[in-house]
């Protein structure tokens, strides 16, 4: 139990590191001071540019990976009664999720753990990737929202799971999807209000178009 409690904290000290933090030294900028105030991938796009996104992405998806792939593996004296690995990666993958969002390194102030979970999700069950990506995409272009493309893809695992006929797969995905809806309430709470901020470009009916 002791080298779990380990390893889960490795995991969320990970999911710490911010991507945007990191990007954000190297051209002296704090995007949480700019936009929405979020240390995630989509504020540090309509802030900072293409470029710039990427490299934050790229570490968000990156610590995710590693968390639910490399700590789990980890020797440090497990006892005879050890967690399937399955379940270790979820609960690693998870705590780096929950790391991004409140990084303990940053003053609690982090991300909102979607890209932190795509990375997870590549070593937990890389086929759930499918209906999430689509599920993003199709909800992204019909409505232009990106908060709501990313809590109906985080639901869309939910069945996806079931589908799989895999109950500890669901029980991760049901989490992971309330967690997402959790940290992109305020999204929800705007966008009913009709003050949620919307992809003109990528919205397929802007009237731009």
């Amino acid at each position: 139990m002791m080298a779990l409690i380990v390893k889960v904290i490795l995991a969320y000290l990970l999911g710490s590191v911010s991507g945007s933090m990191l990007v954000g030294r190297l051209k002296k900028v704090d995007i949480r001071a700019q936009g929405s105030g979020n240390a995630g991938g989509t504020n540090a796009f309509r802030t900072q540019g293409l470029v710039f996104a990427l490299g934050v992405v790229i570490i968000d998806v990156g610590k995710g990976f590693v968390a639910a792939w490399l700590i789990p593996g980890l020797s440090l004296g497990e006892s005879a009664v050890v967690l399937e690995p399955a379940w270790l990666a979820m609960a690693c993958g998870f705590a780096a999720v929950v790391g991004h969002c409140y990084p303990v390194w940053h003053g609690f102030r982090g991300g909102k753990g979607a890209a932190t979970a795509v990375g997870a999700l590549i070593v937990i069950e890389p086929w759930l990737l499918l209906p999430l990506v689509i599920t993003w995409l199709v909800t992204l272009i019909m409505t232009g929202y990106v908060g709501l493309s990313t809590v109906l893809s985080g639901f869309s695992l939910v069945p996806a799971s079931w589908a799989m006929n895999d109950n500890t797969l669901m029980i991760f995905s049901a989490v992971l999807a309330l967690f997402l809806l959790f940290t992109h309430r305020e999204n929800m709470r705007r966008l009913r209000h009709g003050e949620e901020y919307r992809f003109e470009r990528i919205y397929l009916f802007s009237r731009k178009r």
